[in-house]
């Protein structure tokens, strides 16, 4: 009797699907097996064999950058210390020279006291500085002394703080006899430069308003804020125009930018004519020398104007220079009353 057949063995399922699959013969499944499995093998290990990570301390670290904290500090301390040394030697005792050549002067309690005889301490002692008292004193001998306390008050480098400390027991009149404090003012300090006289003339109080149109420079100056460059300009600025046809073209001077209030005085105190005819830009007849220097055309457009007149003809209408792609429509506003087409 024959023994019972064996049921198939599953050990090499997986290497009969690889056989299968690749085609691979039974000696060339094993090899590929065990390359995968010394693959896998490689990979792992090193992840195994890695050391510890070492534990990390940081009381140790913070205790070394404390330490090298202090010997940065101690050797900043020295250095500054070396400096001030060095510093001392090179200049040794300037502020004791100072305190030497201007010796502090005790100082007094205020009491009534005659200006006129008080002497550089005298002042020194009643709060002025050494300068000031010098000057002071100076002052009194160069003008037969002080004959009111506007005297006093217009010494140059006397502060206000310190006058208005003193004056009350000053021993004198505020203002010199027949004369007010308007006239006190308007002095110079002793010890500036008095102002030339007739250097600056002073703008009168009212003027009339005149003709922006005919005025000339002198006239225009007669307006506060007015000085000879901005007169010249205003003029400049007209006869390249051929005239003003509003105050309101006064803001596109550049002298004027940046003086609103200006350009406001001007208005208050010049006018145009009504009916007034500017000088005419002839865009049929100019040439490109004459067009150009007018302040709304300039270069580009003048050689654009003589280029479109000559290839279409003349313009009709001032409205026909609206097709030029150099002429903005703001400038356009501003051109087109200058405009003639004779």
């Amino acid at each position: 009797m024959s023994p019972p057949p064996r049921p198939p063995r599953n050990r090499w399922l997986a290497g009969r699907w690889v056989r299968r699959y690749f085609g691979f013969s039974r000696v060339e499944t094993r090899g590929f097996v065990f390359l995968l499995l010394g693959a896998l093998v490689i990979a792992v290990l090193p992840v195994l064999l890695r050391p510890a990570d070492p534990e990390y301390l940081p009381a140790a670290d913070q205790g070394q950058l404390d330490a090298w904290g202090r010997d940065l500090a101690a050797r900043l301390d020295s250095g500054r210390a070396a400096s001030a040394r060095a510093y001392a030697e090179r200049y040794p005792a300037r502020n004791s020279r100072q305190r030497s050549r201007y010796p502090a002067v005790p100082q007094l309690p205020l009491a009534p006291f005659d200006p006129n005889a008080l002497t550089a301490e005298g002042w020194e002692a009643r709060g002025v500085p050494h300068f000031v008292a010098g000057r002071l004193v100076k002052y009194g001998q160069t003008a037969g002394g002080f004959r009111a306390k506007s005297q006093v008050q217009r010494i140059y480098g006397l502060s206000d703080s310190v006058y208005q400390r003193l004056a009350p027991f000053m021993q004198l009149p505020e203002t010199l006899p027949g004369r007010g404090k308007q006239y006190a003012a308007t002095q110079p300090a002793f010890g500036q430069k008095e102002a030339l006289p007739g250097r600056f003339p002073r703008k009168p109080a009212h003027l009339q308003p005149f003709d922006l149109n005919l005025a000339d420079t002198t006239q225009l100056m007669q307006i506060k804020g007015i000085g000879r460059g901005r007169a010249k300009w205003i003029v400049k600025h007209r006869a390249e125009l051929g005239g003003y046809l509003s105050e309101n073209q006064l803001a596109e001077l550049f002298v004027l930018r940046d003086a609103p209030d200006l350009v406001d005085s001007l208005r208050k105190y010049t006018f145009v004519a009504k009916g007034y005819a500017p000088r005419p830009v002839l865009v049929n007849s100019a040439s490109f020398d004459e067009l150009w220097p007018h302040p709304y055309v300039g270069k580009p457009l003048a050689r654009l104007i003589v280029a479109y007149r000559k290839q279409h003809g003349p313009f009709a209408t001032p409205d026909d220079l609206r097709p030029l792609k150099l002429l903005k429509e703001d400038n356009f506003d501003k051109l087109r009353p200058y405009v003639r087409c004779e």
